[in-house]
């Protein structure tokens, strides 16, 4: 399902509507009336055990109400915040996983949120939302201090994965220099790579690609995520790059061995399989 709100829309403070509900009013919002607007939540086991507090910064009523019923039906708590002086605030508590910040915003600007926040020493990641889908901007929301950046419109499947991904990324410890999924294993330090302790050589953009996708291990990781993160591409090059390096490292990592662990998801993306 698609964001089911105009991406060229003046902020509610311009129009003269009605205040976005506050943390303390949405407790059950509303199905959104609309072309698309069904939600879909991923039932397929891909949401991680652990219920996270996230903090929505969004003043777009319609948004945030679709936005907070999604996290919530994936077993999350989540609070709102309807302009940015409210989120700066909410956010210095430093007692969120994960900030879902949307870039224009009344009274305070997103990325004006985020260096506040970050000037203040949290850490908290931060997941910008934006019209805005140049690289230029995706540059500036990245160097605001924001973690990741999701254009508009988008899919809450997409959201929701990148969401747990930050999440993973802010509990795991400088320690952690060695990943493994069922028998795969990836050693950061030495580059190594070994299934079953059996070593597997790869090239420097496969190793990439196995560890992005071994840090979301269990989880679907859709193309998007990994042009913007493996490649370094913000727009999709309409190449079959992902397609020739993917069947590049099934054959490495899969060939051999009875249970295959790199999976493409039929319309969604890949995944390596944790057990």
């Amino acid at each position: 399902m698609m964001l089911p709100r105009s991406q060229q829309r003046p902020t509610g403070a311009e129009t003269g509507s009605p205040d976005v509900p506050t943390a303390e009013t949405v407790s059950a919002p509303p199905p959104f009336h609309g072309e698309g607007a069904a939600l879909r939540v991923p039932t397929d086991g891909t949401n991680p055990n652990t219920s996270m507090r996230i903090l929505v910064i969004e003043d777009d009523r319609d948004a945030a109400t679709w936005l907070l019923r999604g996290l919530k039906e994936s077993g999350h708590v989540a609070d709102l915040a309807s302009d940015g002086e409210q989120g700066y605030e909410m956010a210095s508590d430093a007692s969120y996983d994960v900030l879902i910040v949307d870039r224009m915003l009344p009274k305070r600007d997103g990325l004006s949120v985020i260096r506040s926040i970050r000037a203040d020493g949290v850490t908290t990641p931060v997941l910008i939302l934006s019209a805005l889908s140049d690289v230029d901007e995706r540059v500036k929301g990245l160097r605001a201090g924001g973690d990741d950046y999701l254009a508009k419109p988008y899919a809450f499947s997409e959201l929701l994965a990148r969401v747990e991904g930050l999440a993973r990324r802010g509990t795991s410890g400088a320690q952690d220099t060695r990943l493994k999924a069922c028998d795969l294993e990836l050693d950061l330090l030495s580059r190594i790579v070994t299934r079953a302790g059996k070593p597997i050589p790869l090239q420097p953009r496969e190793f990439k690609l196995l560890e992005y996708l071994m840090r979301h291990a269990g989880h679907i990781v859709t193309r998007t995520m990994l042009l913007e993160n493996v490649w370094d591409y913000h727009f999709d090059p309409q190449t079959n790059v992902i397609d020739v390096h993917v069947s590049r490292l099934r054959a490495k990592i899969d060939k051999g061995f009875d249970d295959p662990i790199l999976q493409t998801v039929r319309g969604a993306g890949y995944m390596i399989r944790d057990h």
